[in-house]
């Protein structure tokens, strides 16, 4: 088997570094400790993401959607995949040498899809980008942490509390849709959505794009049109 080579390393908010890995055609984004963020292999579960929470949101000639993290840009291209062509796709990314890695030793992996005039890249916490948001988005979808716990972001914590719930659902537009990722199941989440006046419903996906291997979980929530 070939060996992993490491590519490049960023500096998270938080102090911890990041690392790129390659062996062959596969890429690893990975703390420090050896945890493994993401890999190229297994984009199933963030593409299924932009892909349930498009779908629920049904046809608007101009959808704005956030995206909060570019990762590997999984959701980012199934949005663009299931946006009209008048839609505007905000990815809000707060590492900046993974946006150089898109273009630059991952640039295989993203394609033209950075080159798309739908899209525009900010640096910055998607945090900050929602409480800032002048107008309303229609869906916001999150893969900023392995799940509502903040755990790789504990200041993200915020985003999945009682305030910060509220605060998404303010920013999204009438019928708007809030979408969460997760690597784990979590009952208990699925309730604050509700709490908080979302229409929940929690989906089990496969993190590949087969029918094996690991799930993840994935929160569709409404706003509804109050």
């Amino acid at each position: 088997m070939l060996p992993w080579t490491q590519l490049a390393t960023a500096t998270a908010p938080d102090g911890d570094t990041i690392r790129l890995m390659r062996r062959g055609e596969e890429f690893s984004i990975r703390l420090s400790d050896g945890n493994e963020l993401m890999n190229s292999r297994l984009g199933g579960s963030e593409e299924a993401l932009a892909r349930l929470a498009l779908d629920r949101l049904g046809p608007r000639a101009a959808p704005r959607v956030l995206i909060g993290g570019l990762g590997m840009g999984f959701t980012l291209r199934a949005a663009q995949a299931a946006a009209p062509p008048e839609a505007r796709l905000v990815v809000a990314e707060i590492v900046p040498e993974l946006v150089g890695w898109a273009s630059g030793p991952m640039a295989e992996v993203f394609g033209g899809s950075l080159t798309d005039p739908r899209v525009e890249i900010r640096i910055g916490d998607v945090a900050a980008e929602i409480r800032g948001a002048e107008a309303g988005f229609d869906a916001i979808l999150l893969d900023t942490d392995n799940g509502p716990d903040g755990l790789t972001r504990p200041g993200n914590d915020a985003l999945y509390g009682e305030a910060g719930l509220a605060r998404m659902r303010r920013t999204l537009s009438a019928g708007g849709i809030l979408a969460i990722w997760s690597a784990a199941p979590d009952a208990g989440f699925t309730r604050r959505l509700r709490k908080a006046g979302f229409d929940a419903e929690a989906h089990e996906v496969r993190a590949g794009r087969t029918k094996r291997g690991a799930r993840h979980t994935i929160w569709i929530a409404g706003r509804g049109r109050d």
